[in-house]
């Protein structure tokens, strides 16, 4: 409706349920007197910022597609679900576990990140990050409680960054970034729950038999690519791994050797 000011919602101080979506709003300061708010959406707008007075019960708010450019200001201890997608954010920093404590998705995609520095949200269980210019994984350690992370379309050329406190982690998208090694997919071993991983459209995708290598590299997936591994597929892998394992005690066991020898010369 093009508007441009809601300061006659400042009456209406018992809305649960507000959508503003497309208009030209640059200010939210009306929405302070809405102490019931429960559910906002301002989709496609003109804000720059995403800052309002801390509302006790809001749990979903969606700010997509306006020129937001920081995290600062986003204070509701009841926040659920927060969705910033298509904004102009370069950086995560500024969101606080202290304010944040109840948020579980979170939705930054098409933004202009870097890195995934600053997000310090315990109890964040789906973040999507596709569609920014993230080249280093930073800080993810904190999130231990994270079901699902989409990584989607950005510039990750190693995996440095993943731990084994991410112990919930079940799905993974990394699909066109710039892995171009197996063994850069040999650090998602410290996702002890990972089930699904997407990695087409990386350079590793084209090597040799390489669903699977990534099977043999990642025992417990289940996916890879959105195609489910048959069982003659993980009793291969398998049947490789133990090969390779074995394989390796025996090198080791001539090492061994080799350095006794030399220490007895």
């Amino acid at each position: 409706r093009d508007l441009t000011d809601i300061s006659l919602l400042k009456c209406f101080i018992h809305l649960r349920y507000v959508d503003l979506s497309e208009n030209k709003l640059r200010d939210l300061s009306p929405l302070s007197n809405l102490t019931h708010l429960l559910w906002l959406k301002v989709d496609g707008n003109l804000l720059t910022s995403g800052c309002m007075q801390e509302l006790p019960y809001l749990q979903i708010i969606s700010f997509a597609r306006n020129h937001i450019k920081d995290m600062e200001g986003i204070t509701h201890p009841c926040l659920a679900n927060l969705s910033l997608k298509e904004n102009k954010i370069q950086t995560a920093l500024g969101m606080s576990h202290g304010q944040l404590f109840s948020l579980q998705i979170l939705e930054l995609r098409g933004n202009l990140l870097k890195s995934t520095a600053g997000l310090n949200l315990p109890k964040l269980k789906n973040l999507y990050l596709a569609q920014n210019a993230i080249q280093s994984l930073e800080g993810l350690e904190v999130l231990e409680q994270l079901t699902t992370l989409h990584l989607r379309n950005n510039q990750l050329k190693t995996l440095d960054g993943f731990c084994s406190s991410m112990k919930c982690l079940q799905y993974l998208n990394l699909r066109n970034n710039g892995i171009s090694s197996l063994q850069e997919v040999a650090k998602l071993q410290v996702l002890p729950m990972l089930q699904a991983l997407v990695l087409m459209e990386n350079p590793c995708s084209d090597e040799p038999n390489y669903r699977l290598e990534v099977l043999v590299l990642l025992p417990h997936l289940q996916r890879l690519d959105k195609e489910l591994f048959e069982e003659e597929e993980q009793a291969e892998a398998k049947e490789i791994r133990q090969k390779r394992q074995e394989e390796e005690k025996v090198r080791g066991a001539w090492q061994g050797m080799e350095v006794k020898g030399k220490r007895e010369d």
